[in-house]
């Protein structure tokens, strides 16, 4: 009897420490939650599939998304901690949290390629008819922006400078949210506007807004977008940066072959295309969101590789303009450890 009591106090004592083993090694692996600032659009479609194809969790990332509906926005909740990802567009917000120590851009994203449709500039038949017939003609026509130091901004007064006349000179109409961008050009409340491709041929076959123009024949290799997270994340937790990165670009990368380069064969570009609807154009039948879907890709820069000239040339801008701080260096905006840049 005594054998058998202590066999059962060994036995018990093994299973506790089993336990306690296995309760460590759990906590040694468990993933590390993070969130993740995206917009709905096709454009962001590299978080989407790292996201549905378990490349984040392969990375030990349990991602949350946050969903915004400009940029500025999204750029606030990163310095505020929110937010610890976030993929979006220049803008003067971003360039003066960067400044103030706030956040880093570490990777890039969309971008502007010769042969590849890129952002449109669209506008109202009523300005058509009233002679804005190209890009050329943009004096004196109003175009649409979320708010000043935004990247419509940018684009707008790009347009006005390689058309030889100032950007004051278009009639800037801060908007604040895409959809009420959209709003308004659809019902002619606004003549212009530029916009991602998924969006701009949707709203083309209203048969009140026809295209006039292409952003990339104003700002060839555009870096559109970029990757930015908080200056403490990219200081501090350089293998959480990297893994998020890594299973970035691998999303990018199927996102690339699918719609883009279209050498993952039909049948990758139609799961492609089910797995955006789950994001972009969620609310419509797949058979209406489909084609601005397919019709709205553009390159997800391979490995997050950055496009340091252009990030340059947006800062100038910025500061010339008076929008940010003249203070404000390259290297207070960029973190450029962790991808390859250009």
């Amino acid at each position: 009897m005594r054998i058998n009591k202590k066999i059962k106090i060994f036995v018990s004592a093994m299973l506790f420490a089993m336990s306690a083993n296995s309760l460590v090694t759990i906590n040694a692996t468990a993933a590390e939650k993070i969130t993740v600032g995206a917009l709905r659009f096709t454009s962001h479609a590299a978080s989407f599939v790292a996201f549905e194809r378990g490349y984040f969790s392969d990375a030990n990332l349990e991602v949350d998304f946050k969903f915004f509906k400009a940029a500025q926005p999204m750029a606030v909740a990163i310095a505020s901690g929110d937010v610890d990802f976030g993929v979006t567009a220049m803008t003067g917000g971003l360039i003066s949290l960067a400044g103030k120590g706030a956040i880093k851009i570490i990777g890039g994203a969309l971008h502007e390629e010769k042969g590849i449709d890129g952002q449109m500039i669209l506008a109202t038949k009523k300005a058509i008819a009233a002679g804005l017939k190209t890009p050329a003609d943009l004096k004196g026509f109003s175009y649409g922006i979320t708010q000043t130091g935004s990247s419509f901004h940018y684009m707008a007064y790009n347009i006005a400078q390689k058309e030889g006349f100032s950007g004051s000179d278009i009639r800037l109409k801060p908007l604040q949210k895409v959809g009420a961008i959209i709003g308004a050009l659809k019902s002619e409340q606004i003549d212009a506007w530029s916009i991602v491709p998924h969006i701009a041929k949707g709203l083309a076959k209203n048969p009140k807004i026809e295209i006039i123009g292409k952003i990339s024949d104003y700002i060839p290799n555009y870096q559109v977008t970029t990757v930015f997270t908080s200056s403490d994340i990219a200081k501090n937790k350089g293998n959480l940066v990297k893994s998020f990165l890594s299973a970035f670009s691998k999303g990018a990368a199927d996102f690339n072959a699918a719609l883009v380069d279209k050498t993952a064969g039909k049948k990758s570009a139609e799961d492609m295309v089910h797995l955006i609807h789950k994001y972009v154009y969620a609310s419509r039948p797949f058979e209406k969101a489909a084609p601005s879907i397919r019709n709205g890709a553009m390159r997800i820069n391979q490995g997050a590789k950055l496009n340091i000239t252009s990030i340059k040339d947006q800062l100038d801008w910025f500061i010339a303009e008076g929008l940010v701080k003249s203070n404000i260096t390259m290297d207070k905006l960029v973190d450029s450890r962790y991808v390859k840049t250009y």
